[in-house]
């Protein structure tokens, strides 16, 4: 068989990358559980009309047909696809599982996702996200969109601090604000609005009020504005006076001023310099109905937004009762192929061992193996050599795996790094903290 040929937009890391990754993983997750947020893992695949309705997003689906059912020339009723986030598949859970759920209902959700996207860096077809949401029963309260920006913040300042990953900048908006100023503009379609402005970085504001005057039918003026409203960004809650100052009047503008400033004054607080309200921020999927946010990697700003979310008012709903929420995403493997691939992140050893126990002879190994066991049973991640070759090939093999402690029969232990040889008892000994387990360094 030749060498098989990488599969582009799958992205697979080596043992050290693996590393980081789990560990990267493992922070998240403590972050979000010291908050309160309980896990879950949903299935893979959810119905196509499902996935379908949520936005414009059907072209990116992968859609899952039984081979077996095509020989036999069946149809199946109900066509699947692969889930490309993890909100909508979350939506149909609450809908299934709420008689054993208590709102407000707290989930974070660690696990792939798939888009049929052209791959590039910083987008791939398959990749692992990390989520958290909120979500309440008919109602839920405003101050969840503060709580779950300043959980993101943390757990991402988490990983700057302790990992050396770049820190970020969340950039905030709200979609009643935008909506609000849109209507007191006079326009209806204010859904169609949003999806053009979201375009702004992307092609500029001379391109996104073309589009605006020529396929929504705006007028320069009304274009304008839009445009004016878009360009203002702020770190603290000088954005409201801003806003007002473009003469627009509407209730629901007021609604969405106050939430996004009540947004911005906490982060302000908990996270200085980690978020900015940003009135460009739109969110193209259609579900989001107040605050919406994006989140840049400083260095990596070319990668767009590596986290995002939003509240959602009508994303599930059995037709008696509804469930608001709100949630973000995190894009792990966003943030770390580019990172481990230009070796910014690197793990201290690619292998679980902290010791190799010498294997004097075959008729031995039975006794290298107790030790071993021995010091398992006490948390040390320990193998066996593999042959009862010279010990200097064994500590040659250990240095190749990356295992810094070779033990001996004579109990003895070697930090194979400085050539330190010490006595050593199986049942007492204990390597350096950074040694038991392999740690995320910073390239």
């Amino acid at each position: 068989m030749s060498r098989p040929k990488p599969l582009s937009g799958f992205p697979e890391f080596l043992p050290g990358g693996r590393v980081v990754e789990q560990r990267v993983l493992a922070s998240l997750a403590d972050t979000f559980e010291l908050h309160g947020f309980g896990s879950i893992e949903t299935r893979a695949v959810e119905p196509m009309a499902q996935l379908a309705s949520k936005g414009e997003i059907d072209k990116e689906i992968y859609v899952v047909r039984r081979l077996q059912a095509e020989r036999e020339g069946r149809v199946d009723r109900d066509e699947l696809g692969l889930h490309f986030d993890l909100t909508v598949p979350f939506a149909r859970y609450v809908l299934e599982n709420s008689g054993h759920l208590t709102f407000p209902f707290r989930r974070y959700q660690l696990q792939k996702v798939w888009r049929g996207e052209r791959p590039q860096e910083g987008r791939y077809r398959e990749f692992l996200q990390a989520d958290i949401d909120v979500v309440g029963s008919e109602s839920l309260a405003a101050h969840h969109d503060v709580e779950v920006a300043l959980v993101i913040l943390q757990a991402l300042e988490r990983l700057h601090t302790e990992f050396g990953v770049p820190p970020v900048l969340m950039r905030v908006n709200n979609r009643k604000l935008a909506e609000g100023f849109y209507r007191g503009l006079g326009i209806d379609d204010h859904l169609a609005v949003l999806q053009r402005v979201d375009k702004l970085d992307k092609i500029g504001a001379d391109a996104v009020h073309a589009l605006l005057t020529s396929e929504l039918g705006l007028s320069h003026e009304v274009a304008s504005a839009c445009l004016d409203l878009a360009t203002i960004s702020a770190a603290d809650e000088s954005f409201v006076e801003r806003v007002r100052a473009l003469g627009v009047r509407n209730d629901l503008l007021d609604e969405g001023l106050a939430e996004l400033a009540d947004v911005v004054r906490a982060a302000a607080a908990a996270v200085p310099g980690r978020l900015v309200a940003d009135l460009k921020i739109a969110r193209g999927l259609d579900y989001y109905t107040g605050t919406v946010y994006e989140t840049e990697l400083a260095g990596f700003e070319h990668l767009g937004s590596i986290c995002s979310g939003g509240r959602y008012d009508s994303l599930a709903s059995d037709g008696r009762t509804s469930y608001p929420g709100v949630g973000l995403s995190i894009g792990v493997t966003r943030i770390l192929v580019p990172l481990v691939g230009k070796g910014s992140l690197t793990a201290t050893r690619s292998v679980p061992s902290c010791v190799l126990v010498a294997v004097d002879t075959e008729e031995t190994r039975g006794e290298a193996l107790l030790t071993a066991a021995r010091l398992r049973a006490r948390g040390i991640p320990t193998e066996v050599a593999p042959k009862a070759d010279r010990f200097g090939k064994q500590i040659r093999y250990a240095d190749r795996r990356g295992i810094p402690f070779v033990w001996f029969s004579t109990g003895e232990v070697k930090d194979i790094r400085s050539g330190e040889q010490v006595a050593a008892d199986a049942d007492t000994w204990m390597p350096p903290a950074d040694d038991l387990r392999a740690q995320v360094a910073r390239g």
